[in-house]
C-alpha cells in the first residue's frame, strides 16, 4: 500500500506512521512547513499517485491557540481545498479527511444537560455555528470532501472527539494534568468552573479506528470517541488519584475552557471498531511515561 500521509510528525500523525509501517505499508509523510516537504506545495505541484491519502495537517493546539489565532484558519482552509483539487487532479482511488468535533453546532454544547452529539446533528444546508475558525475551517473541509468525492475519490471524513496519550504536546488538557499531577502540585489548577465535559479517546484507539475504517471502507462522517462524557474535575480527581495524592482543586474562571459539553454517540464506530483502552488505563501510561 503506498500512503501519503500529512502531519506525520504531529500527535496524531506519527502515531498513525508507526502504525501503517507495522502493516507493511509504504509511507511518504509531508508537513505544513516551507522549511522542508511542504504539504502546500505537494498538492500544488506533484503528480504522484498513491493507493490512499490520509490528511492529519492543520495548524492546531489547545483550547488557547484556538481562541487565540483565529487567522490560522485562512491558511486551514487553503491546505484543504488544495487536498481536493489534488486528489481530483491525480484521480487518487481513496483519501481519509481528518475532521473535529469542533465542526458541531456550539449551540448543542451548551450548559445543562448532555447531549450526544450524533453524525447527523450537521446539516450542510443550514450547519449552525461551529466551535471559532477552526470548526469553521473543518466544516468547510468536510464540505469540500463532497467535490472530491464526486471527481471520484472515496472520501473517509472522520470526527475525533477528544485524542489523548503519553506523548501528547503539553498546550492540551490531558497531558497538562498529567504534568500537574506528576509534580503533585496542590492545589491543582483548572481552567473554567470543573464542570465543562468531554469525551477521551486513546490515541491507539484514535488509529485503531481510522485503520479499520479503511479497512472496511467507512465514508463517514464518523464520530471517533467512546460516549463517556468525563468533566475536568472528574478528570483531576482520577489522575491526582492515581498519581496517590488529593489536591484542592482551583478554578481559574477566567481561562479559557470552551463549550460545555463535547460528547459523542460512537453508535456508527461501533459498527465496525471498538475501543480498547479505557481512560483509567490511559492515565495509568501516561503517569508510567
Amino acid at each position: 500500500m503506498q500512503v501519503l500521509l500529512t502531519g506525520h510528525c504531529g500527535f496524531v500523525g506519527r502515531h498513525l506512521h508507526a502504525a501503517m509501517e507495522a502493516r507493511g505499508w509504504d509511507v511518504h509523510g509531508v508537513e505544513l512547513d516551507p522549511r522542508h516537504s511542504d504539504a502546500l506545495d505537494l498538492f500544488r505541484y506533484s503528480d504522484d499517485v498513491y493507493d490512499i491519502a490520509i490528511h492529519c495537517a492543520a495548524i492546531v493546539g489547545g483550547r488557547a491557540s484556538i481562541d487565540g489565532s483565529p487567522l490560522g484558519v485562512a491558511t486551514n482552509l487553503a491546505l484543504d481545498a488544495w487536498y481536493m483539487r489534488w486528489l481530483a487532479r491525480n484521480s487518487i482511488p481513496r483519501a481519509v479527511y481528518f475532521s473535529s468535533s469542533a465542526a458541531y453546532p456550539v449551540a448543542l454544547q451548551g450548559p445543562g444537560e448532555i447531549r450526544r452529539l450524533g453524525e447527523t446533528d450537521i446539516d450542510y444546508g443550514q450547519p449552525g455555528q461551529p466551535d471559532a475558525t477552526y470548526g469553521l475551517a473543518k466544516l468547510t473541509g468536510e464540505q469540500l470532501c463532497q467535490y472530491a468525492a464526486a471527481e471520484g475519490t472515496q472520501m473517509t471524513v472522520l470526527r475525533p472527539f477528544s485524542g489523548y496519550g503519553e506523548d501528547q504536546d503539553d498546550c492540551y488538557p490531558f497531558p497538562a494534568f498529567i504534568r500537574r499531577a506528576k509534580e503533585r502540585q496542590d492545589p491543582f489548577e483548572i481552567w473554567g468552573d470543573g464542570t465543562s465535559t468531554r469525551d477521551w479517546i486513546h490515541i491507539d484507539d484514535l488509529v485503531g479506528a481510522t485503520l479499520a475504517a479503511v479497512d472496511e471502507g467507512v465514508e463517514g462522517p464518523v464520530n471517533l470517541g467512546t460516549g463517556r462524557a468525563t468533566s475536568f474535575d472528574d478528570l483531576a480527581h482520577l489522575t491526582t488519584q492515581a498519581a496517590g495524592y488529593s489536591p484542592t482543586l482551583k478554578h481559574l474562571a477566567s481561562a479559557p475552557q470552551g463549550v460545555h459539553h463535547r460528547v459523542c454517540d460512537p453508535s456508527q464506530m461501533l459498527d465496525f471498531y471498538l475501543p480498547k483502552v479505557t481512560l483509567e488505563e490511559g492515565i495509568r501510561r501516561a503517569l508510567a511515561a
